[in-house]
């Protein structure tokens, strides 16, 4: 499945601030950038917000939103990289609902990945960088 509009990642500079200001978790084949919300700021995902356009919509916590980095060097074929994309996606999609609101992370995908991983190989991978990072409901 793919990610929803609202969940995804998608500014230059939002994938900037999260290299720039987050925290890093690393995996065998994944390395997670998060960048924890901030009450304060204001940022792009208020477009969802006035996509509601109730008062209580400016008071609520915008949604997770996420992006995934993947260079040529994990592979020269855009085919390949699509596909780890669309699995990493798709693993994401399932520990949607787990996520904090508010949390931006980015996902880069290392050389080691290949073709070979499978869905459930970077769920797993994923819950455990989300666990460290205490992205999960119920961390704060």
């Amino acid at each position: 499945m793919a990610l929803p509009k609202v969940n995804r990642l998608k500014s230059r500079r939002d994938f900037q601030a999260v290299f720039r200001e987050g925290i890093r978790r690393h995996a065998s084949h994944l390395t997670l950038r998060a960048l924890r919300p901030s009450p304060s700021s204001k940022r792009s995902c208020d477009a969802a917000a006035e996509s509601v356009k109730t008062q209580s919509a400016k008071q609520m916590t915008p949604p997770a939103q996420i992006g995934i980095s993947i260079s040529t060097k994990v592979s020269k074929r855009a085919v390949v990289r699509n596909r780890l994309k669309r699995q990493i996606a798709a693993a994401f999609y399932q520990l949607l609902p787990k996520i904090s609101p508010g949390w931006r992370l980015v996902v880069i995908v290392k050389p080691t990945a290949d073709i070979k991983c499978v869905t459930q190989q970077f769920l797993q991978e994923l819950e455990q960088l989300l666990e460290q990072a205490e992205v999960f409901n119920g961390h704060s």
